[in-house]
């Protein structure tokens, strides 16, 4: 069995993290190239379905590496006031990256599914310009991979630190006990 699964959970973590990524800059090209009238702040557009698909494909395996990556490196959590103040670096590192995560998982998720039911409609849209949204959710998914892979490692090194240590017992007369 392997020891260290560090690299066997990070790798394909940050794989389907710059794979979102690419998918909604992808999209982002894929609805810059449909036909557009633009009029100041205002813009007239025809939906993009291959930007749609592209965008729901990014939000799918952002989500997944999401839940993934809290699974595997478990429930790290603080119950009270005094239970903070006696922490371990690793484990406010893990608490750390944890809200980092979970904050460029919501703006991503907004920004990509934003952008992705901009382009679900079958009929030209009309309103205000909404010009990069799938690519800068794209861009926050290469840093939800850099959080996340972050938390899981500082997790496990804080949830290694907490187990003991096996004691080795001498005794003095050779025998054993």
């Amino acid at each position: 069995m392997v020891k260290n699964m560090t690299p066997l959970v990070c790798v394909p973590l940050l794989i389907m993290d710059v794979v979102a990524g690419i998918l909604g800059i992808q999209a982002e090209i894929a609805q810059n190239k449909v036909h557009h009238l633009k009029m100041g702040i205002f813009e007239c557009k025809d939906a993009s379905y291959q930007a749609f698909k592209l965008g729901l494909a990014a939000v799918v395996i952002l989500a997944v590496a999401h839940i993934v990556g809290n699974l595997l490196g478990g429930c790290i959590c603080i119950r009270s006031r005094r239970d903070n103040q006696e922490t371990t670096a690793n484990k406010q590192l893990a608490i750390a990256f944890l809200i980092l995560s979970w904050i460029t998982l919501a703006a991503a998720l907004s920004l990509l599914i934003a952008g992705t039911m901009l382009n679900s409609k079958s009929r030209k849209s009309c309103g205000l310009s909404h010009r990069r949204i799938l690519s800068i959710g794209g861009i926050l998914c290469f840093f939800h991979g850099l959080f996340i892979i972050a938390y899981y490692v500082s997790a496990k090194a804080y949830i290694k630190e907490g187990k003991p240590k096996p004691q080795i017992h001498s005794n003095p007369t050779g025998h054993p006990a």
